[in-house]
């Protein structure tokens, strides 16, 4: 048997084991063989990747690390840790067991970028939230974030190299071998041309902040934020820190659609501002609505938005929700070729210099379950949206991370309105909680939570978009057929 027979048949061998539906059979009629369906099975390991939290002296960290419980198939033990990407460091307060939080904290400023890794029946919708108070100083503000899935590519809408921000790009690299990535910068004009952009290498288990405006010469207010990594994979966010306005983390907006939904604008919003980029060849026209708790409705003088090809638009909405919580809903009008785009929200809130921000990107839909960790008893709020058709969705508030049990509903969401809701509280809970929202039945959902924490007097919030975990995967069957082998 020469060497590629060799590797041909160690190939079949190895996808039967990773399948583990594989059917090994020495003859017969592969023709008429049964083709096996696939088997829903939920994962076996994960990995997530958190960025270092503030530099600021005068920030407190909280981390919260969290598995749902029932996930179908999930058994035997497993473990969900999550360790500094720096040499030296220690691991944080590992997770022991789904449906009941592990927390950390940390008031360095130095504190690094994490890794993370869960596996066996703590991986299937494994969730980390790092939210952190700035209390005073630059920087002040309540930035949250959902730590990211390492991946090749990432677009941020919304960041900004103006006079008044300083945004860091945060990239981890959770791998052995060196990743290397290209960050894009997109402006009003189209791309801005970088002198440091391209192949920006990130050592194996290593985090690297990139400031923006150290990239361009351009001082552009709004700003689309493309990272593709050539050579290996990353987790990406961007840290906005405003002179004015507080500071957030921009999380990964949705890949580029021609249908996208923003789904959860504080009822108190001050100002909406809408950042969109073009992706396809052609301009894009794209009709906007806002989902109200009573229906969608078009906004006044904002109907509609054209964006040029490879270029960021912005649009200031004002006072978007005029006191009832809403959704974005955006859609290309184009009759023949409808055009991708990317999207995110600034919100604001407060007045004068007891002002607050916070970023909505586009969001996926939840197709199954979605899960944010850090919810406290008061200041939480889920936003959900359905898009089509009504829709129903499980609410389940977990144990507390100091004690409790869960708390289950059933919320019904009619299509084409935003329903804003505390979450179910733990019942004889203690600590932070978590809240898993599940699709029981009808259109599509899309889910955010809100996080307000006053402070002195500031509005001090975080949106967190709520992303489907795919928990579960389908896993084709296999079955080695021999017969391969005398072609």
């Amino acid at each position: 048997m020469n060497r590629s027979t060799i590797s041909l048949a160690g190939a079949v061998a190895a996808l039967a084991v990773l399948t583990g539906a594989a059917v090994v059979s020495g003859g017969g009629d592969r023709d008429t063989a049964p083709v096996a369906s696939a088997a829903r099975l939920p994962v076996q390991r994960s990995n997530l990747l958190c960025p270092a939290p503030s530099s600021s002296e005068f920030a407190n960290t909280t981390y919260t690390s969290f598995t749902p419980q029932g996930t179908a198939g999930a058994t035997g033990s497993g473990s969900a840790q999550l360790v500094p990407a720096t040499p030296k460091g220690k691991a944080l307060t590992p997770l022991k067991a789904a449906g009941k939080p592990a927390t950390s904290s940390t008031d360095k400023p130095d504190a690094p970028a994490l890794i993370g890794t869960a596996d066996g029946p703590l991986a299937p919708g494994w969730t980390v939230q790092q939210t952190t108070v700035v209390d005073t100083g630059a920087g002040r503000g309540l930035l949250g974030a959902s730590c990211v899935a390492p991946d090749s590519e990432f677009w941020f809408a919304g960041a900004s190299t103006g006079p008044d921000r300083q945004d860091f790009l945060h990239l981890v690299n959770p791998d052995d071998t060196p990743a290397v990535v290209d960050i894009e910068l997109y402006g009003k004009d189209g791309l801005l041309k970088a002198s440091t952009g391209d192949g920006i290498t990130v050592p194996g288990k290593s985090a690297k902040p990139v400031l923006l405006s150290t990239l361009v010469a351009d001082k552009a207010q709004d700003l689309t934020v493309h990272v593709v990594a050539r050579s290996g994979r990353v987790g990406a966010a961007v840290q906005a820190i405003d002179k004015k306005l507080g500071s957030d983390w921009l999380t990964p907006a949705a890949e580029p659609a021609t249908s996208l939904v923003l789904p959860g604008i504080p009822a108190d919003a001050a100002t909406v501002r809408l950042v969109v980029y073009a992706a396809g060849s052609d301009d894009a026209d794209l009709t906007l609505k806002l989902a109200t708790p009573t229906g969608s409705i078009t906004p006044a003088g904002h109907e509609t938005l054209h964006v040029k090809s490879g270029m960021t638009s912005a649009v200031d909405l004002g006072d978007l929700t005029k006191g009832e919580a809403g959704s974005l809903l955006i859609t290309s009008s184009q009759v023949h070729a409808a055009v991708p785009v990317v999207a995110g929200l600034r919100v604001t809130r407060g007045k004068g210099d007891k002002q607050e921000m916070a970023f909505l990107p586009a969001t996926p839909a939840i197709e199954t379950r979605s899960t944010v960790a850090d919810n406290r008893t008061k200041g939480s709020t889920l936003s959900l949206v359905a898009v089509g058709q009504d829709a129903s969705v499980k609410i389940t508030a977990s144990a507390g991370s100091s004690g409790g049990e869960p708390v289950s509903k059933t919320v019904s969401v009619k299509a084409g309105t935003t329903v804003a809701v505390p979450p179910p509280l733990p019942e004889s809970g203690k600590g932070t909680f978590a809240v898993t929202v599940e699709r029981v039945s009808g259109g599509s959902v899309y889910a955010s939570r809100t996080l307000a924490l006053p402070l002195d007097g500031v509005p001090m919030f975080t949106i967190q978009p709520m992303s489907d975990d795919h928990g579960m995967v389908d896993v084709p069957a296999a079955r080695a057929d021999l017969g391969i082998l005398n072609h």
